[in-house]
């Protein structure tokens, strides 16, 4: 029997979501469990799972669409039974993309029943001069992401001016070339010469970037913060780590953020108020230690989550953090990678951060701001002499707890921290 997908729900506040790209085509099969498309939400771009197996009969939502939750987007059946055309309420689609939400669903596009091997659509839209000639290679600094929207689109990135760090192309470029902002020159015309502008630009912002501004504010308007700074001596956890490091393969190789994110998850055993989320007034103390771990992405930053981390050994946290960080940063995480955190760590130390204070991410009650462990010169037993530190500071949401359980906590964290054997039992 015929079933028909809906548009998932991957995140409690998320209301629509962009079918960025179809993996399977009108004829082929799927099985139950099997990535069936990528869906961009205000956070990611996520892989999801087809929850029935089959034929894709129908393909309901072209790709750049923009849909909300709950619409039908698919049809997956047997081969030979009759298909009906879901019945959806029709309202003005400029409405749903200035990011209004009408009560009344706009009716998508329904795509033809392609025979199997054949594209979904001619990438008509695309300009000739945008296809990579026979042969073309695509240049080292260019992200993953734009790397793989210029495949998909058929961009050659050779003559593309980079406008990320020091040149890198990022997906921003492409876009701009694809809406015809940027041109290449003819095949065996002259360079042009890059004109740097002085006038002011007006700059949309992406998905993420208004969602990181919406949930901040909101966090900051309505939560009131505060926080606690504690110093750690590190010389015995880096000691560690290097010897660790030495006799396991590059894949497995520890960083110090694996260490904070297992010292964080079991001292939170030992602090339970301080893994909740606040639901009116009451307080849920939750049962699984789950430590999102902030990663930076290409126009913002993102949150994957590292579920109970309190009972992870510290190499699998290490593969599994490596694994999600890679993926965020290529657009491809999976739902559950990026929900359902109870806790965050936001760390900048590799930025040569001394100290520096984060926003709690709502609902959670608490999140933790990790600068550099630096050489510094400290004063012990009355002698000055060269040691390595680590400055953390601890922001609490002030309805769930107090700056004594806070302090309390980063005492508690310091024994893990600065005996790390400990992390390894």
């Amino acid at each position: 029997m015929a079933e028909t997908i809906n548009m998932p729900k991957l995140g409690f506040d998320m209301a629509e979501g962009k079918l960025v790209r179809w993996l399977k085509r009108v004829g082929e099969t799927v099985s139950k469990g099997e990535v069936l498309a990528e869906i961009e939400t205000d956070k990611a771009t996520v892989e999801v799972e087809s929850p029935a197996g089959g034929i894709v009969r129908m393909l309901l939502v072209e790709e750049g669409a923009v849909i909300p939750v709950g619409l039908p987007i698919a049809i997956v059946g047997t081969a030979d039974e009759k298909i009906e055309e879901p019945v959806v309420m029709k309202t003005d689609t400029r409405q749903a993309e200035a990011g209004e939400h009408p009560d009344l669903i706009p009716t998508p596009p329904i795509l033809p029943i392609l025979p199997p091997g054949l594209p979904l659509h001619a990438p008509a839209d695309v300009p000739a001069t945008l296809v990579a000639p026979q042969g073309s290679t695509v240049p080292g600094k260019a992200s993953p992401l734009a790397k793989r929207i210029a495949r998909e689109k058929k961009v050659d990135l050779a003559n593309i001016k980079g406008s990320g760090p020091g040149g890198r192309i990022v997906r921003r470029d492409i876009d701009a070339v694809l809406a015809g902002g940027v041109k290449e020159p003819a095949a065996g015309g002259p360079t042009p010469i890059a004109i740097t502008p002085h006038s002011d630009e007006t700059v949309p912002q992406s998905r993420l970037r208004q969602a990181i501004a919406r949930r901040m504010a909101e966090s900051k308007a309505s939560v009131p913060h505060f926080y606690v700074t504690h110093e750690y001596k590190m010389e015995a956890l880096l000691e560690l780590r290097k010897q660790f490091n030495l006799i396991v393969p590059e894949a497995e190789k520890l960083s110090v953020n694996d260490f904070i994110v297992k010292a964080t998850a079991l001292t939170l055993r030992q602090f339970p108020n301080l893994n909740t989320s606040l639901s009116g007034s009451s307080v849920i103390r939750h049962g699984a230690v789950n430590i999102g771990i902030a990663v930076s992405v290409e126009g913002g930053l993102l949150t994957v989550v590292c579920h109970d981390a309190d009972q992870k050994p510290l190499r699998q946290i290490s593969v599994e953090a490596k694994n999600m960080a890679a993926r965020a940063r290529e657009g491809r995480v999976r739902p559950e990678e990026i929900e359902g955190s109870t806790f965050s760590i936001s760390n900048l130390g590799m930025y040569d951060v001394e100290n520096f204070l984060a926003i709690i991410n709502p609902p959670e009650a608490a999140i933790l701001a990790v600068g550099s462990a630096r050489e510094v010169a400290v004063v012990e037993g009355g002698m000055v002499k060269p040691d390595w530190r680590m400055k953390v500071t601890l922001s609490v949401d002030h309805r769930v707890s107090d700056g004594a359980e806070g302090a309390r906590f980063l005492q508690a964290l310091g024994i893990y921290l600065e005996e790390p054997l400990r992390l390894l039992l």
